[in-house]
């Protein structure tokens, strides 16, 4: 499964749970979840501005996004933290990539990716952002 695609299924549940009473959402929660969702905003813009950065570039904030998930995910437990540990996970992948070539020697297991897989994990991490930002309207 792509991560477009947990990101959604995760997005599904979280709405499904909101919308049900299953998860409501604190006020530090929405609080937490408008930091997180204006983090992953700053690191992964628009397709038309992200697509026209190096692959280096768009690997950086690929990774701050994963940092500023951590962060949060640190900072919150219940729900929240699931759907924050699972968005953390969606996005794993992009821990083992890497923008610049080899050369000699070994790469501890990281791997070039696609310019797709660039542009699906970043699909991915929009979608973060409108749950996240949904999460903060409840």
């Amino acid at each position: 499964m792509d991560m477009r695609r947990i990101v959604a299924v995760l997005a599904e549940e979280a709405e499904q749970q909101i919308q049900d009473g299953v998860w409501e959402v604190a006020p530090g929660d929405r609080t937490l979840a408008r930091e997180a969702e204006a983090g992953l905003r700053d690191a992964v813009g628009p397709p038309d501005t992200q697509e026209t950065l190096k692959q280096i570039e768009r690997l950086e904030h690929l990774r701050e996004t994963l940092a500023v998930l951590a962060i949060a995910l640190a900072r919150t437990h219940g729900r929240l933290a699931w759907f924050l540990s699972g968005a953390i996970n969606a996005l794993e992948p992009v821990l083992r990539w890497r923008a610049l070539p080899a050369g000699h020697g070994g790469t501890f297991g990281t791997v070039l990716p696609t310019p797709e897989e660039y542009t699906q994990a970043e699909e991915a991490v929009r979608r973060l952002q409108d749950v996240l930002a949904r999460i903060t309207t409840e």
